[in-house]
């Protein structure tokens, strides 16, 4: 997994480190580069695919400019260096054995990053092999028919868990709108009426592809999601909590597999507020005269005394901890 990140004039972020762990939840004011850092890391697994003046921070131009780096600090020690030079695209370097180069190569080409769109997700999909889900939740549908056809258990697990989120439902169905297409209906537990992608609520669609993230057989090595909360009632923020959780510590919810690293967005002190007893997991993003920064919400030193009468988030909102438009 990676331990730390450090951005050198990589657009909002001209000279940041941003600490990880299996969970990061990143939170802080429009403008202070969260939503940077997860593209930061769609870049750095295809550098070649992007040029010195998409990545640059603004003023960075002509011929005497320094480079742009995201050099990504690895748990075992080992960096990874991802550097853009004017004129030129990406170019990867790499500190460490050549036998783990590859292996962290794979790592980072297998982070997603995703921003959920609820039409997206509603999309009617012609049928593909292998097809996973993309940035914007498309091809829910052939997802989903996929984990039925070739992973029945974990499909009928994600069946119980969709009633617990939603007990007006209890079952994904399909349907074939036309040949070699895919749509998929959620039916209803009173009178089992199968209600269209089309017509469910942007909340239901939103709910139905974090938890179907949560429950993929193979997920990504690292899932980078913004503002997962973005239409889903606040009744349910702890639900996509654990989904999170369920990723990223596997063992603790009876899962066989390697941990997934997640990095997560936010505005809401709704799904602050579920981190209080994680102050480790959360990051504050704030922005200086120098550029934005980021601090472990953990290492604030009066944090406790702070947390005694209030809810974190707030106190967050309040601005005390910082980390709020100016």
């Amino acid at each position: 997994m990676i331990e730390s990140v450090h951005f050198r004039n990589f657009k909002v972020l001209r000279d940041a480190t941003l600490p990880l762990g299996r969970f990061t939840l990143i939170v802080g004011p429009n403008g202070t580069g969260k939503s940077t850092v997860l593209k930061a890391f769609g870049m750095a697994g295809f550098p070649g695919g992007y040029h010195y003046e998409q990545v640059a921070s603004i003023g960075l131009n002509g011929t005497d400019t320094p480079k742009v780096e995201v050099n990504i600090t690895w748990v075992d020690g080992n960096k990874t260096l991802v550097q853009w030079n004017p004129g030129n695209a990406g170019e990867g370097g790499f500190t460490g054995s050549h036998s783990n180069r590859d292996e962290k190569d794979r790592w980072i080409r297998g982070i997603r990053i995703y921003s959920l769109n609820s039409d997206a997700i509603a999309r009617v999909m012609p049928l593909k092999p292998q097809a996973e889900l993309l940035p914007d939740g498309s091809q829910l549908a052939i997802v989903l028919d996929r984990m039925r056809d070739q992973y029945p258990e974990r499909f009928e697990i994600l069946n119980e868990a969709l009633l617990r989120w939603m007990p007006e439902f209890d079952r994904i169905l399909f349907g074939t709108p036309e040949d070699g297409q895919r749509s998929f209906l959620l039916r209803t537990k009173n009178g089992h009426h199968g209600i269209p992608a089309t017509e469910l609520s942007q909340g239901t669609l939103l709910a139905l592809a974090m938890l179907t993230l949560a429950y993929l057989p193979n997920p990504p090595s690292m899932v980078c999601i913004e503002e997962p909360d973005r239409g889903i009632h606040p009744r349910l923020l702890r639900e996509v909590q654990d989904a999170l959780y369920r990723l990223s510590f596997p063992e603790n919810y009876g899962e066989q597999r390697d941990p997934v690293q997640v990095i997560a967005t936010t505005h809401s002190p709704y799904l602050l507020d579920l981190y209080s007893d994680y102050p480790e997991d959360v990051v504050i993003a704030e922005r200086t005269e120098q550029g934005s920064c980021f601090k472990r919400l953990a290492e604030h030193p009066h944090l406790s005394d702070i947390l005694l009468d209030s809810h974190l988030g707030e106190i967050w909102y309040t601005g005390i901890l910082g980390g709020v438009p100016a």
